[in-house]
């Protein structure tokens, strides 16, 4: 069976570009913390509990070896948000050249969507895309941010980019197996 799926990619050209959402109440004890040590488990363990039921498999062949490769990439973060302790969710950043940092990955586990989480983790996450630079003092500042969503991610990811701020620069249409 082929099903048509369509892929928007978004873009941020300057920092004033982001409008941030209302951040969770204090009561729901959400946080975000940058995943400091590269860990493969974990970050499969993120990959796999935010993508099982949205059709991420791209990464499910991936060794402990590849994992291992590509976090200590440097450049690569990985920021998670927590709901009093537990992983909600998470956004991965890669920081490539001239500028450029792309969202790799964001998405929260199925049991955390709609409690005002998402948009909270993409305005931080989109933040510290734009202030890389002042973590990585090899890296030249931020002149750009994107990223890509398609058809069979969340239905509300790509409102969620665009009320973030993000705005479309290309849109593709591919059929899959």
């Amino acid at each position: 069976m082929t099903t048509t799926v369509t892929t928007w990619h978004l873009e941020q050209t300057a920092p004033s570009d982001l409008s941030p959402a209302q951040e969770p109440p204090a009561a729901a004890g959400v946080r975000i913390a940058r995943a400091e040590v590269p860990s493969p488990e974990f970050s499969h363990f993120l990959y796999t509990a935010v993508g099982s039921d949205v059709a991420w498999t791209d990464r499910l062949v991936w060794s402990r070896e590849a994992w291992e490769e590509y976090l200590h990439r440097p450049g690569v973060e990985t920021w998670v948000a927590y709901e009093r302790g537990t992983p909600a969710g998470y956004i991965e950043l890669e920081g490539q050249d001239e500028g450029v940092v792309e969202i790799v990955y964001f998405g929260l586990l199925p049991a955390f969507r709609g409690r005002r989480i998402g948009g909270h983790l993409l305005t931080w996450g989109t933040s510290r895309a734009w202030d890389m630079a002042d973590r990585r003092p090899d890296r030249v500042p931020t002149k750009r941010v994107w990223v890509h969503t398609c058809s069979k991610d969340g239905p509300y990811a790509l409102d969620n980019y665009r009320r973030r701020g993000f705005r479309v620069f290309d849109v593709k249409t591919s059929d899959e197996e």
